[in-house]
């Protein structure tokens, strides 16, 4: 069954949950894991894509968003995305775009990262995956510390 962690950020900058997707991301990829970020449009997708790059020195993520995916690549271990994940990624999802549907389920462990803008909704969430008695865990990252543990 999927684990679901909440991770709580108490730091409201702009672009908070995108530094934390990318800590995020890079902790996942250097533990083996294939890690698929949804995100709400293609726009933030191409902002995390360029942000994935810069985000830290000397980090290297490999990655690809979905549109630019070969049909036979299987070697990229981080994709992003505002749709559904690609055939192959069912380790890791973050989420940082809303809406994860029905495609959460097929994934080991999904996170959800929340603003404080996002609270209301992410309650919401947490009632829905707790009423289906998913494991759920919460991290509560406070402001200017946007690396995960």
């Amino acid at each position: 069954m999927t684990e679901v962690f909440f991770y709580v950020l108490e730091d409201d900058a702009g672009d908070a949950a995108e530094q934390f997707a990318c800590r995020l991301t890079e902790k996942a990829h250097a533990e083996g894991h294939r890690v698929f970020i949804h995100v709400a449009d293609n726009g933030q997708a191409e902002s995390l894509d360029r942000l994935l790059w810069l985000f830290r020195q000397g980090s290297f993520v490999p990655h690809v968003i979905t549109d630019n995916l070969a049909a036979d690549d299987d070697l990229t271990p981080v994709v992003i995305g505002a749709d559904a994940p690609p055939a192959g990624f069912d380790d890791v999802l973050i989420n940082i775009g809303g809406e994860v549907g029905g495609f959460f389920s097929r994934f080991s462990r999904h996170s959800e990262v929340v603003t404080p803008g996002d609270r209301n909704l992410a309650r919401e969430r947490y009632r829905f995956f707790k009423d289906r008695g998913y494991a759920l865990t919460t991290h509560k990252i406070a402001a200017g510390r946007r690396a995960a543990r």
